[in-house]
């Protein structure tokens, strides 16, 4: 389904969660569930650009984001493109009949650009087929050495190799395929009470799992013989870290940092700016991200990355693994800076999910947050946001929040699980 008028000078936004990037397409459902969150991508819309989603965007959300920002309702095209297993998004595209007329819209668009969220084979192939460049490369697209190394980095295993040619200090562990795990864990169970069983490629902690001692042999169906692994020793920590970094031509910097919100391993939320960590650890997560942009950038990466890491009880920081894409925070940290205005101090924010006790409708999901006066509307220097559309069932809101330092972020929160009749998120 494509709807929405023409424009120039426009971006092409390309929401392609279903990437090999992230994980294996053979994970259908996941890869589904993470394919919900694309109408966030609207948020970085402005007037005559594309969005190409793997769901449809509803009126309220779409309404809802458009007067925020304060650009005409109506007035971004939106792709859908169906669900198609085991494909990239983009080559999905053909399949539905949907490339030509793509490629007629990015025709009246002749200054157009392609942002992915995952810089993969497909999405420049997409590129090639819709004769723009992708963003933010000088030269138009990267190359195919350059698309190895970001398809390697990607990867537990890659990361690892990596992250010790840069001197980044890493959890004790190994790397090994699925004929080799159960070797590989109880080895590492021999000097170690608990380790973590990671898929090598993997996004959000989807497949991670720990085992004890007293679980060496868990009753669970073996992996495939050929799959691969990362088995490390657990990190006893007080944080969850992550500092994001954008690489452009000559430039490498360190855009923002937060502590990541985690639910049994996987992802669950930020809240930035960092705080609570000692002042050297702060400084090693810096120049670790740095480092790791300095090796991309040789690699020929142009874009967002992040790097996410442990501290421990007695503070010693662990990098964990690299995210070489736009993550969960990117999209938030844009939307944050579009709003509060070029020249204002950034003020502190979280993402998270916010259970509401009975499932809501978008349009009466608002309605709760304005009657609580918490819904954020352009000029505000604190408030709400729907981050995403109406999730599935109703009740799981993702927000975005914004306010002038940590405590009152807090404040907001609890009186967004008040305000959705929870007594907490």
């Amino acid at each position: 389904m494509i709807t929405g008028p023409a424009g120039r000078g426009s971006l092409v936004i390309l929401a392609n969660f279903v990437s090999p990037l992230a994980a294996d397409l053979r994970e259908e459902q996941i890869l589904r569930q993470w394919s919900e969150q694309a109408p966030r991508k609207l948020w970085l819309t402005r007037p005559g650009d594309v969005l190409i989603s793997p769901v449809p965007l509803s009126d309220p959300f779409r309404r809802y984001v458009f007067h925020r920002l304060g650009i005409p309702d109506g007035s971004v095209t939106v792709v859908v493109v169906p669900d198609t297993p085991h494909v990239p998004m983009p080559e999905a595209l053909a399949g539905h009949g949907l490339l030509e007329p793509l490629q007629a819209l990015v025709g009246e668009r002749p200054t157009a650009r392609l942002l992915p969220t995952a810089l993969d084979e497909a999405a420049v192939a997409l590129a090639a087929d819709l004769r723009i460049p992708v963003l933010p490369y000088e030269a138009g697209a990267p190359s195919a050495a350059t698309l190895r190394a970001v398809a390697g980095m990607n990867t537990k295993s890659g990361f690892r190799t990596v992250a010790r040619s840069l001197g980044l200090r890493l959890p004790r562990g190994r790397s090994c395929t699925g004929a080799e795990l159960g070797r590989a864990t109880g080895a590492l169970l021999d000097a170690h009470e608990r380790v973590v069983v990671k898929p090598d490629r993997s996004a959000g902690g989807h497949g991670l799992r720990f085992v004890t001692r007293s679980e060496r042999s868990p009753a669970q169906p073996p992996p495939p013989p050929d799959s691969h692994w990362v088995v490390e020793e657990y990190v006893d920590h007080t944080a969850a870290v992550s500092a994001q970094g954008h690489i452009s031509a000559g430039r490498v910097e360190v855009t923002y940092d937060g502590e990541m919100r985690m639910s049994g391993g996987s992802f669950a939320g930020y809240r930035s700016p960092l705080a609570g960590l000692s002042g050297p650890a702060c400084g090693e997560l810096t120049a670790w991200t740095r480092a790791l942009g300095r090796k991309l950038a040789l690699d020929g990466y142009r874009g967002a990355y992040s790097l996410d890491a442990l501290s421990a009880h007695d503070g010693t920081l662990y990098a964990l693994e690299c995210n070489v894409r736009r993550t969960a925070t990117t999209t938030a940290h844009a939307l944050v800076s579009r709003l509060t205005g070029a020249g204002r101090p950034m003020p502190a924010w979280a993402t998270g999910t916010a259970v509401a006790a009975a499932p809501l409708s978008f349009d009466a999901a608002v309605a709760r947050l304005t009657g609580a006066g918490l819904d954020f509307r352009p000029g505000d220097a604190e408030g709400v946001l729907l981050y995403t559309d109406r999730p599935a069932g109703g009740s799981g809101w993702r927000y975005t929040a914004l306010a002038t330092d940590h405590a009152r972020l807090t404040e907001l929160e609890a009186g967004l699980a008040s305000a959705l009749g929870r007594k907490d998120l």
